[in-house]
């Protein structure tokens, strides 16, 4: 039997898990249709998720259609829970865009669409809700021409639009061969000798649809169930399904974890090559650092190993215990208790990267009074266990945690879920904008063992060289790996990573290189019928204590930029509202690039700071009569304006100041 592990992806409220539902229901494995209003989806499970009737978490479940198993995979669509959405693509055979036919194409929409084309995932989409009141479908189609692509198939042609009578009529449209004969020569010589069969232009249309080249277009209703039966057919015929060696090395990843009724750990994971079987120990961990090998003179990342205890696989609506689980298939996989979402299971594959933003806000997390502290602190690192992107900074002299954010939404739901799960009150301080800093030059500083005012039996020398942007933190050696215990130059390069968490400014520094140009250590010492004397060799403590003094000298005579997070922008509104937009854009320091001009409206595009969205989206309603439309996404982070440079409050031991950090130092150990 054949697999085909297929995503439903979707702007918030177009209609995913109801569309999961109703295929569902039209495979046969559930009897009565689930309501998103009434808290009954098979999919949305969290009691969070059924009170808000949001999706918040990715749900797998499965079902057959006759020689082909589909897992599907609901996921999230408001933008504050995009990175459940990122976990999922790099598992997907197939996917499914969901757009409404009454809202059209909406921001996340044009953004997943973007993310699909790139990662070449083929993609149906099915334009829900042709039976609610105001659903169009030719200006929808060429909506989806115009903003998402111009390689739309539509598979036929919707009748009775908003009304509960909406159906679909099956046909591929005549405009299909003109869309397919543009990426197929043959087929356009076939065309021009008007020489092409129904079943050749078949089988270009899943072709095509199976390289990502071109999306086929269906309409329907979730609700009524109009155009689903025609749209499984789609995903039967034109989806390619799950490919693997069942005998080739264990390969695969993981997209989700969870907590199990004892409080063990539960993976979620995709499985593309070789065979896991319960009892078999297995590597696991992140791939891809950022270390140099060979001859820049890296040291190796380390992952961990565990033995897989239990597997469930899922079939049929659900999911049940086995003995293994083959390539191509997911599973939920108990026993790894290190393992962390984003993990590499066995041989690591090629990683596909971040797709969309990181989080670009930070609050402060404000328990009750009388609230366990430490025992927020607890439910915070869980809650982070799941989403490796939502990042915690806590500060053990103010006690207080800092939490990553995408948005409004996503605050009251970690809110929510704290008072539900864990039963902590809290609140939340006003968001900001995370910053990151960028080195301007090049700086080195060394200390050497036993001279001067160092404290540390531990000679360490560090230069700092700017970076390209996305290329990470790079750690190199320019002395011999042999000169001193594999064991030090590790704890150099860990406290090296871990201070870059805090720049001179406070921010994090995502891109640079680092170069270890000076080691040096105290052997260790004996003294006779006394052993080991600790005073006088060194230790990882003395590395682990004197690299963040010297890695900050080394940053400060190359000098930091801070830079904020930027969006780009989309703004549409009528032309004669422009005269009240325009000032407000340039308060916000919002810079338009493009205007277009269509009739009595025009459109803007440009970038706006992070900081300043929220109070465009506020302001804009009062505007433009309330006609006006904005678009945001992250696009990148551009140097801060001086004279208004943004610090953020240090949560470190403040290597910044050499008499208060030793200080601080000296107290975490004695504690």
């Amino acid at each position: 039997m054949h697999l085909l592990n297929l995503g439903i992806l979707a702007h918030v409220d177009a209609g995913k898990t109801s569309l999961t539902e109703r295929l569902l229901h039209t495979a046969g494995v559930i009897d009565e249709v689930g309501s998103v209003d009434a808290g009954n989806t098979r999919t949305d499970t969290l009691a969070l998720e059924r009170q808000r009737g949001i999706t918040i978490k990715s749900a797998v479940v499965s079902f057959a259609l006759d020689d082909l198993t589909v897992n599907l995979i609901d996921t999230p669509g408001h933008p504050d829970f995009i990175a459940e959405v990122e976990r999922v693509l790099g598992v997907l055979d197939g996917a499914v865009l969901v757009v409404s036919a009454v809202e059209g194409v909406q921001p996340q929409t044009r953004v997943l669409m973007r993310t699909l084309q790139r990662l070449r995932i083929p993609t149906l989409v099915f334009v829900n809700k042709i039976d609610r009141r105001g659903a169009r479908s030719d200006a929808v189609l060429q909506a989806l021409s115009e903003r998402l692509t111009a390689a739309v198939v539509p598979m036929g042609r919707a009748q009775g639009l908003g009304t509960r009578d909406a159906c679909f009529v099956p046909g591929l449209a005549a405009s299909a061969l003109d869309v397919l004969a543009d990426h197929d020569d043959d087929l356009l010589t076939a065309y021009i000798e008007d020489t092409v069969s129904y079943d050749r232009l078949r089988a270009a249309l899943a072709d095509q649809t199976r390289q990502a080249i071109v999306h086929p277009v269906y309409f329907g209703s979730a609700i009524t169930g109009a155009g689903v039966r025609a749209l499984v057919e789609g995903v039967g015929q034109l989806l390619p399904p799950a490919d693997g060696d069942p005998d080739g090395p264990v390969s695969g990843t993981v997209f989700k974890v969870e907590r199990g009724p004892a409080g063990e750990k539960v993976a979620y994971a995709r499985l593309f090559s070789g065979t896991l079987r319960t009892r078999d120990r297995i590597r696991f961990g992140a791939v891809g650092g950022s270390s140099d090998a060979g001859a820049a003179g890296g040291l190796d990342d380390t992952r961990a190993e565990g033995r897989i205890t239990a597997i469930s696989v899922f079939d049929q609506g659900t999911d049940l215990r086995d003995e293994l689980v083959t390539a191509g298939r997911i599973a939920r996989l108990w026993g790894l208790g290190d393992i962390r979402t984003g993990d590499a299971l066995g041989e690591p594959r090629k990683a596909h990267g971040h797709h969309f933003a990181p989080p670009t806000l930070e609050t402060v997390v404000v328990p009750a009074d009388g609230a366990d502290r430490r025992g927020l602190h607890r439910a915070l690192t869980l809650l982070a266990e799941q989403d490796p992107l939502i990042d915690l900074r806590h500060d053990e002299v103010r006690q207080e945690t800092y939490v990553s954010l995408y948005g409004e939404v996503q605050k009251e739901v970690v809110q929510a879920t704290l008072a539900d799960e864990f039963g902590l009150e809290v609140t939340f301080r006003e968001t900001t904008p995370l910053c990151v800093e960028r080195p301007v030059g090049s700086g080195a500083a060394v200390e050497f063992n036993k001279k001067d005012a160092n404290p540390f039996l531990a000679t360490v020398g560090l230069r700092v060289d700017p970076a390209p942007v996305g290329s990470g933190v790079a750690f190199r050696l320019e002395v011999e790996l042999g000169s001193m215990p594999y064991a030090f130059f590790k704890a150099v390069e860990d406290t090296v990573r871990e201070t870059l968490g805090q720049g001179l400014h406070g921010w994090q520094i995502p891109d640079c290189t680092v170069t270890m140009t000076h080691s040096g250590y105290s052997p260790r010492q004996s003294h006779a019928h006394q052993g080991f004397d600790k005073s006088m060799s060194s230790t990882g403590h003395d590395f682990r204590g004197l690299t963040p003094l010297v890695l900050i000298e080394a940053l400060r005579r190359a000098g930091t930029r801070v830079h904020e997070p930027m969006h780009r922008f989309r703004l549409a509104a009528p032309t004669d509202t422009l005269a009240a937009v325009l000032p407000v854009l340039s308060r916000l320091r919002a810079v338009p690039q493009t205007t277009e001009t269509h009739g009595a409206s025009c459109a803007l595009e440009g970038s706006v700071p992070a900081a300043h969205v929220h109070e465009l989206e506020q302001q804009l309603p009062g505007l433009t009569r309330g006609e006006g439309e904005l678009e945001s996404v992250f696009d990148h982070y551009a140097p801060a304006p001086r004279g208004t440079l943004p610090e953020r409050r240090r949560t470190d031991l403040n290597p910044l100041n050499r008499k208060e950090y030793l200080l601080n130092l000296t107290r975490r150990v004695s504690n």
